[in-house]
């Protein structure tokens, strides 16, 4: 691969929600999750955690679980009811509809010292394998869109998959063969997030 290919490739990846019915195999799955192990990450420790759900029951609980603490926290911001429902359904039709679903989580036992500091660069070394995760999936030609909702929702997240308390979810990827052209991007100006000294 040249690097004009490899750097169309990276800028080629986009978000994609919509997938079709067939599946991911267990196979693909486990290589896609090795390839993410070879991100960086802060002293090498590897914070990262996979939760691959492939139960039916897991994945309806995690539904429940999540959009029940979505739809308390957008009446807490006092959202209109009809956006409430809206969003509660779209995100349970993304759950039910993607073929993996993998929930990325930090072991919070796994620090050095724990401070803030090191919280913080565990959280940006299991980004940074969600990333390489997106990016393989990418690769093998599928569709794959980082959802946050787990963040807010660690505790139910925790307790509807029945995952270890050291587990501290930070968002879910969901994979699937698309289903949808990815929608065109818009870029803000590189002039304008960086600087020169």
């Amino acid at each position: 691969m040249t690097n004009t290919n490899l750097r169309d490739f990276l800028r080629s990846r986009r978000s994609i929600r919509r997938f079709k019915a067939d599946p991911v195999p267990d196979s693909v799955i486990e290589d896609l999750l090795a390839t993410a192990t070879f991100a960086p990450s802060a002293h090498n420790r590897q914070p990262w955690r996979f939760a691959v759900i492939k139960d039916p029951a897991a994945r309806q609980r995690l539904g429940a679980a999540l959009t029940s603490k979505m739809r308390a926290d957008m009446q807490a911001e006092g959202a209109p009811q009809s956006e409430i429902e809206a969003r509660v359904t779209r995100s349970l039709r993304r759950i039910d509809e993607a073929p993996a679903l993998i929930v990325l989580c930090r072991d919070v036992t796994d620090v050095r010292v724990d401070t803030p500091e090191e919280a913080i660069m565990g959280t940006q070394s299991v980004a940074a394998a969600g990333l390489q995760l997106l990016l393989a999936a990418h690769a093998e030609g599928l569709g794959a869109n980082w959802i946050c909702w787990p963040l807010y929702a660690q505790t139910e997240t925790l307790t509807a998959l029945d995952l270890p308390k050291d587990w501290e979810p930070q968002g879910m990827i969901i994979i699937g063969h698309p289903n949808e052209a990815p929608k065109e991007k818009s870029f803000k100006s590189l002039q304008n997030m960086m600087a020169i000294r």
